[in-house]
């Protein structure tokens, strides 16, 4: 569904009339905007097993296929034309793409990490740093070596916090 929203913040934000954006037998989740918000990611399970889509946003128009082999919870770069998700194997996927008028062209997806990811419960569970070069994402554990060599305990942190950044008053 879509529901647009009316308004600014000087006179308050009204929602619209919800509309149909997808309505198919599959289940369609974990939708993403793309940068320039012409396009939206999502997963679909209607080839029975979960990929990854791309449509054009508001719509209408055509429908890509951009995972081979199953993928879920895609996340746009904001500094490439790449679009990244989790394949089946917990490992992070790229595929670069092209926009061409109303097309959208992926190229094959590749790895972007051999490292795999630990799913955390059903919800999305990295996300790209905004630089496009790095990831938030927890790790299996025995997968990395760790150096723990270092504790930081912070007391009073709220009164330190009070002296660095003081309440203004109004």
């Amino acid at each position: 569904m879509i529901l647009p929203i009316e308004g600014d913040e000087k006179s308050g934000w009204k929602p619209g009339k919800p509309t149909v954006f997808l309505s198919t037998p599959a289940n369609e989740v974990e939708l993403m905007f793309s940068p320039d918000g012409r396009w939206i990611a999502y997963q679909s399970d209607e080839s029975g097993r979960s990929e990854v889509f791309v449509r054009p946003f508001p719509g209408p128009g055509g429908k890509w296929q951009i995972s081979t082999g199953g993928g879920a919870w895609p996340v746009w770069s904001r500094t490439r034309h790449e679009l990244l998700y989790v394949g089946p194997d917990h490992r992070v996927m790229t595929a670069s793409y092209t926009i061409e008028g109303d097309s959208f062209k992926a190229n094959k997806p590749h790895v972007w990490s051999e490292q795999a990811i630990q799913q955390i419960g059903n919800l999305r569970y990295f996300d790209l740093h905004p630089d496009g070069q790095r990831i938030a994402a927890a790790v299996p554990s025995g997968q990395v070596e760790e150096k723990l060599d270092k504790v930081t305990f912070i007391f009073n942190f709220a009164d330190e916090l009070r002296r660095l950044a003081p309440p203004s008053k109004k």
